[in-house]
């Protein structure tokens, strides 16, 4: 199926019978250094998640922009809601596709401060067997990849982000500002004294907003990225399709 929000009622009426499971793509709209737009979370999510549009069993919802960034919200155009709020507006989205037959979701996520809430949904969704909706970070899919690819501990803004947009959008990246960015970057996420985390917004340990190594960011490295992670995406939605949905809900206590 194509995307739905391209799609009118009548179309949506004859597609969404055969729709084993939904796509949904979460992001966020954040800072991301001097050389990434602020789309980059889910620029990447919405890529992954189209890969997916031709798939009969298969319907593709609109992107989520806007994630949990508070985090990021000293550098200028960060936007931001709160972990409640994005839950609860992603857990809505998801019921109202139910509504439709639906009950089995995949919801491609770009922004690692999205994760908490993501799983709380899931969570709940499942627990009353409304919906089955786990969530597919697409870095976890490539880690391995990755870390063939590239020499840094990064996060944010660094080779591995940089390399998958510098392929997905060329026109959005700057590459002649890699260099700035890895200059007022971290090696790592966070900042920590004797064993405590102390840096709780990302202004506290890096003053360019990047966390790795970005100047060795590649397209051709994007583009590894970006197949590796679509096939196992491609993967996750096989099996979710195939699952029964039976088999999704909690399991009755012994």
């Amino acid at each position: 199926m194509t995307l739905l929000a391209e799609r009118t009622t009548t179309d949506a009426a004859d597609e969404l019978g055969p729709a084993e499971v939904a796509v949904l793509p979460t992001g966020s709209t954040e800072q991301h250094g001097p050389a990434l737009p602020l789309g980059m979370d889910f620029m990447a999510a919405e890529a992954f998640a189209r890969s997916a549009t031709d798939r009969e069993d298969t319907v593709v919802l609109p992107t989520i922009p806007v994630g949990v960034s508070g985090h990021h919200r000293q550098f200028d155009g960060t936007l931001s809601v709160s972990a409640p709020t994005f839950e609860r507006y992603v857990e809505e989205t998801i019921a109202s596709l139910a509504d439709h037959g639906v009950h089995k979701a995949v919801v491609v996520n770009g922004h690692g401060g999205n994760t908490d809430a993501l799983r709380r949904v899931a969570r709940t969704l499942r627990n009353e067997e409304t919906a089955f909706a786990p969530p597919w970070n697409w870095w976890d899919s490539v880690d391995d990849l990755a870390a063939d690819l590239f020499d840094e501990d990064g996060g944010h803004a660094d080779a591995m982000e940089s390399s998958l947009l510098w392929h997905l959008r060329e026109d959005l990246v700057r590459p002649d500002e890699f260099a700035a960015a890895e200059a007022g970057a971290s090696d790592s996420w966070g900042e920590f004294s004797h064993g405590a985390p102390v840096g709780f917004d990302t202004i506290d340990f890096s003053e360019s907003g990047a966390v790795g190594r970005p100047t060795q960011a590649d397209p051709e490295k994007g583009a590894a990225l970006f197949e590796a992670g679509r096939d196992h995406l491609d993967a996750l939605l096989d099996w979710l399709a195939a699952r029964p949905l039976a088999d999704c809900w909690p399991r009755d206590h012994k």
